[in-house]
């Protein structure tokens, strides 16, 4: 915990790292718990579209869907007070450094919680702005702005609980990260249930309910952190505080929330594109996403394994471990993405008449549906790569990698189209997943010489 200035300024000193050894049963220990609690996030929607769905009204369904969209914009900028957390923790955790671990989850907390109050007063805009943004029928822009100020209060405990999960993630204890998820998502959907529909508040009860769900998670997620805090060694605000370790979390923080911008920009332009091409095309890209955003919850299980390992390798000083965790995630990862690949060809028709009955749509998504299946196993180096550097705070080289990426991406959406298509939109998709890997990639011999020295 924090103690009064005067104690322990030595926070974030080097220690002697502890050597580890990278095995199979250590990276699954961290991805399996991490897959099934990203699993558990599409249930949360589905349970609040079913809740509102129960009152018939299509103007509370479409306040709910663009308020969805709004915080994905919203949050999705934020995520770095998870991911780069995660990072700096699991250096700190590396090097044996307890204290160091302390600093970098007060500062990622204070850091939250400064956002969360600033975004919970500005509710009122960020409605507005939504409102403006989705441009639907007044009815839907009404309802869209109730849950979008509601969800919006408990804006710092649901930061604040980024900054929770990435300190427990930067230790490794992915079980733990489990149990927060399910705490997390599953009050949620209790509470969004009673609230919602068992007390008739309906869409506002559904707000209420997230509210709810984030403080019961903020609260065990927070009372687990300060009861181990409370039995070490207590840190100097001046130590939380220093100014050479915040100007090191802001820089890498920029850097990750400038990459999430533009990823999101590049899944934003392939909606558009297929939109282009007629509301049928628009319909067919829209359902068959699901299927890449499913690959991407598998995906992000060892991406988060390592990023934990990574970050630890670095901490500890062991070139070896760093290499192994590369080569490890990477066979699971590519096995895992095969595997979500091949299933996505055997039943995908099944999948997609059980979310459509469109006609049309069934047919035409048939003719793109292997694009769709294999964006899993071209998106594989893409998002390991991306733990490995946000672990390693190699986040300069993330940001200018997803630039370039993207630069490369926006060639190939700009020719593909026109010359086959949708077959090119999602072309230019693969384009942009694979260029994100292989840059990166490209980078590791480089990175990996100036971290830890060359080879023995």
């Amino acid at each position: 915990m924090i103690m009064d200035a005067g104690e322990g300024d030595e926070t974030v000193a080097p220690t002697a790292g502890r050597p580890f050894t990278v095995t199979n049963r250590l990276v699954l220990s961290i991805a399996v718990p991490m897959t099934l609690a990203y699993l558990t996030t599409p249930l949360l929607g589905i349970t609040d579209t079913a809740v509102v769905g129960q009152f018939g009204d299509a103007a509370m369904l479409g306040g709910l869907a663009a308020g969805a969209i709004v915080f994905d914009l919203v949050f999705a900028t934020f995520n770095f007070l998870r991911s780069g957390t995660s990072g700096l923790v699991a250096q700190a955790f590396g090097s044996g450094d307890g204290r160091a671990e302390q600093a970098w989850f007060w500062r990622a907390f204070a850091l939250a919680i400064a956002i969360g109050i600033v975004l919970a007063l500005a509710g009122p805009a960020v409605a507005w702005a939504g409102a403006l943004f989705i441009d639907g029928e007044p009815a839907v822009g009404e309802a869209m702005k109730v849950y979008v100020v509601v969800r919006l209060l408990c804006s710092p405990l649901a930061l604040a609980n980024y900054a929770i999960l990435g300190y427990v993630l930067g230790r490794g204890e992915g079980m733990l990260g489990l149990f927060l998820q399910i705490v997390l998502n599953g009050a949620n959907i209790v509470l969004s249930i009673w609230l919602g529909l068992v007390l008739g508040w309906g869409l506002e009860g559904v707000a209420w309910g997230t509210v709810c769900g984030e403080s019961v998670a903020f609260m065990i997620g927070l009372g687990i952190v300060y009861r181990r805090f409370s039995a070490l060694p207590g840190l100097s605000m001046s130590a939380v505080l220093d100014r050479a370790a915040l100007k090191r979390m802001l820089a890498m923080n920029g850097d990750i929330m400038i990459r999430s911008f533009v990823l999101l920009s590049a899944f934003a332009l392939v909606a558009r594109q297929g939109a282009q091409l007629g509301t049928l095309t628009l319909a067919v890209n829209a359902v068959l996403m699901n299927f890449f955003l499913v690959a991407g919850y598998f995906l992000d299980g060892f991406a988060t394994a390592a990023e934990q390992l990574a970050g630890r390798a670095v901490g500890a000083r062991q070139r070896k471990s760093f290499v192994d965790a590369i080569r490890l995630t990477g066979l699971w990862g590519f096995a895992m993405s095969g595997a979500v690949a091949v299933a996505v060809i055997l039943s995908g028709d099944a999948l997609v008449a059980f979310i459509t009955t469109a006609p049309g749509v069934r047919e035409e998504a048939a003719t793109y549906l292997p694009w769709a299946a294999l964006t899993a196993v071209s998106g594989v180096l893409a998002f390991q790569m991306d733990g490995v550097f946000i672990g390693a705070t190699w986040s300069r080289d993330m940001r200018n990698m997803m630039l370039l990426s993207f630069a490369l991406f926006l060639a190939a959406l700009f020719v593909l189209p026109g010359l086959y298509g949708n077959h090119g939109i999602w072309a230019a998709l693969h384009v942009f997943l694979i260029a994100r890997g292989l840059s990166l990639s490209a980078m590791v011999p480089i990175r990996l010489r100036q971290t830890f020295g060359p080879p023995a």
